[in-house]
């Protein structure tokens, strides 16, 4: 057992990552309805902070579950494993986020756990379920936001046949206040209920809370309070990387992406499996933009992206492992 105010600390730390991801991911939420002017950026990050946060009142916590009792043996938990699992995320995302890569701050979550849990208890601290739903959705939640704007650009294509360009325009600049919203409640419905699953964990391997695994009220609203604050704060770099060097975008490709991708969240939600945002949006944003030519997508970009995509799990484990060394070597 550790002291209550280290306690409390480590929650301050995982609800600063909270902030951090709304921070390192407000470029998912935002950055079509920024880079097509549909919305200006100050009015943006608070137009996606707020779906941000009511999102614990629209999903379950099916995703807070996972985290908490499916990647990692819930009797390897204590607060050292929690500390190294915050230090590998927070580090990787601050490096991407410097560098303005759109990576992943889930599966930086997930890795920095997988790494502070082997380094305590060795591979058999993995929970190989979990995990292996997470690393296929790597590949399928991207490919099903590709798919998805794909088929929403063909729709789009076909009830606008008697619209001038200047009413398409039209239409889909309000229809995109409507799909950034709906990315924005998945985006918090998915992302926010790692770190309750963390915090939830944390809590029970200290006594704190016992019976089935269940995630407190407070927990909730302080995680969704944090994201939001970080989506609020920005992360300009990324919002650029995400919204227009990838590829360039018109309202309604950016409501067919936008909408592909929180179609992908919601489907995640509902099966309990930690998505990474970042790589829905970005498979989004490339469909939309493959389907006008191939050549209209910078694959250069969106190939270092991908890159960044499976470096992060690696990466963020070895981080991990080494701040739950150093932990134990403070303890």
């Amino acid at each position: 057992m550790i002291s209550f105010p280290l306690l409390c600390a480590l929650v301050g730390v995982a609800l600063f990552f909270d902030f951090l991801n709304g921070l390192h991911d407000a470029a998912n939420s935002i950055a079509t309805v920024v880079s097509t002017r549909v919305l200006k950026p100050h009015h943006a990050v608070v137009w996606a902070a707020f779906f941000n946060f009511i999102a614990f009142a629209v999903f379950g916590l099916s995703v807070a579950q996972t985290v908490g009792k499916g990647i990692i043996d819930a009797n390897v938990v204590d607060a050292a494993v929690i500390f190294g699992a915050l230090g590998g995320a927070i580090s990787w995302n601050v490096i991407t986020w410097v560098l303005g890569i759109p990576s992943s701050s889930t599966h930086a979550l997930i890795g920095g756990l997988i790494g502070a849990g082997v380094a305590k208890a060795g591979w058999r601290a993995v929970v190989w379920g979990g995990v292996n739903k997470t690393v296929v959705a790597i590949v399928t939640s991207p490919a099903l936001g590709l798919f998805l704007a794909l088929v929403l650009v063909l729709v789009v294509a076909w009830t606008s046949l008697k619209l001038t360009p200047l009413g398409v325009d039209r239409r889909y600049r309000r229809l995109q206040l409507v799909s950034a919203a709906l990315y924005s409640l998945g985006h918090g419905g998915s992302d926010a209920q790692k770190t309750m699953g963390i915090i939830t964990v944390l809590l029970y391997s200290q006594g704190m809370l016992h019976g089935d695994f269940h995630v407190p009220l407070w927990v909730v609203l302080a995680c969704q309070a944090a994201m939001a604050l970080g989506t609020m704060s920005g992360g300009w770099r990324i919002v650029h990387t995400m919204g227009s060097k990838i590829t360039r975008l018109t309202p309604a490709q950016g409501f067919c992406a936008e909408t592909g991708g929180a179609i992908t969240l919601f489907l995640a939600i509902f099966l309990g499996v930690p998505v990474s945002s970042t790589h829905t949006i970005t498979g989004a944003i490339v469909g939309v933009g493959a389907s006008r030519r191939v050549s209209a997508v910078r694959w250069n970009v969106a190939g270092r992206i991908v890159v960044a995509w499976f470096v992060t799990l690696p990466a963020a484990g070895l981080v991990g492992a080494g701040c739950y060394w150093l932990a134990r070597l403070a303890g």
